[in-house]
């Protein structure tokens, strides 16, 4: 039997077998104004979207910031999630993901330019601070190639690698089956590998 929870005067199934798109539909109501959807949709998917946005920025307080954004986000653009491109939860969490990269895309130029400033002034090359700025550099490479890739693929790294989801979850998520979403994880890293140029 399905659980249930009470989230603002709005019935809402817990994470369970059911594989109704439940977000979806609370995603419609929003699109009509319903602020107790839009309460209940953040009642269900506001602890994991802060999970993924921390993973990405590390920084607490900018990912409660981020965390805003995305819900805003939600309230303002319900109207343009399209069900039969994917679920409801899934596009909640690409929106998380992109702030959460735009915010380190913003991040990263501003600490490149302190960086190179600080080279500069200090006339001679650290280490620490050479490693510091490979990574970086490196960081956004990945974006980069990732944004190559096609919607599904794409959708499942961001799931796995950013959402700290399980391949059964992304399949449950998703509506593919298990054999889909293996197969696109395997062919989708493997692009990433020849967009990066580290080989097939």
């Amino acid at each position: 039997m399905l659980d249930r929870m009470v989230i603002d005067g709005v019935d809402v199934p817990e994470d369970g077998g059911d594989r109704t798109d439940h977000v979806a539909e609370l995603l419609g109501r929003i699109a009509a104004g319903d602020q107790s959807a839009f309460a209940a949709v953040y009642g269900m998917l506001s602890s994991r979207v802060f999970g993924l946005i921390l993973r990405v920025l590390v920084d607490r307080s900018q990912s409660e910031e981020v965390l805003q954004e995305v819900f805003l986000e939600v309230w303002q653009s319900a109207a343009k999630f399209a069900p039969n491109k994917g679920q409801g939860r899934s596009w909640v969490l690409t929106i998380a993901h992109r702030r959460a990269v735009d915010r380190v895309r913003s991040s990263q130029a501003s600490s490149d330019r302190d960086v190179r400033v600080g080279i500069r002034d200090l006339g001679v090359a650290h280490d620490g601070v050479a490693e510091h700025v490979e990574l970086k550099l490196e960081g956004r490479r990945v974006s980069t190639a990732l944004a190559t890739l096609p919607d599904p693929q794409r959708e499942a790294i961001v799931l796995a690698y950013y959402g700290g989801y399980s391949q059964s979850e992304i399949a449950a998520l998703t509506g593919a089956p298990l054999g889909t979403v293996k197969t696109r994880m395997r062919d989708g890293l493997s692009r990433l590998r020849v967009e990066m140029g580290v080989g097939a």
